[in-house]
């Protein structure tokens, strides 16, 4: 059971490669650690998540064909943008108190 080399050469060899093994591990693990990097990664995903509020809205709105021209019916797509961007900041600013009281 044991897949150590019993050479002195090929131990070192294997040594080696576990050092080198672990230095990568250790390097993944900082990286997905690091403050900076889960920030970026949350604001991709609220981001993402917003692009898709605003097209579930826009779906759920049934823009017509002239959905660009509020007065034949439409509505402007930055009115809809700027909703789904007040919700986003609204879910920030009651996320990071949630996290302050913790």
């Amino acid at each position: 059971m044991d897949d150590r080399p019993s050479d002195p050469e090929a131990l070192e060899r294997y040594i080696e490669r576990n050092v080198q093994e672990l230095a990568r591990t250790v390097d993944e693990i900082a990286d997905r650690t690091n403050p900076k990097n889960v920030a970026r990664r949350g604001a991709d995903r609220l981001k993402e998540e917003a692009g898709q509020v605003a097209k579930a809205v826009g779906a759920m709105i049934g823009a017509p064909a002239d959905a660009d021209d509020p007065e034949r019916g439409g509505i402007d797509k930055r009115v809809v943008l700027a909703g789904a961007a007040a919700v986003t900041v609204a879910a920030l600013v009651l996320w990071s108190r949630r996290r302050r009281r913790r």
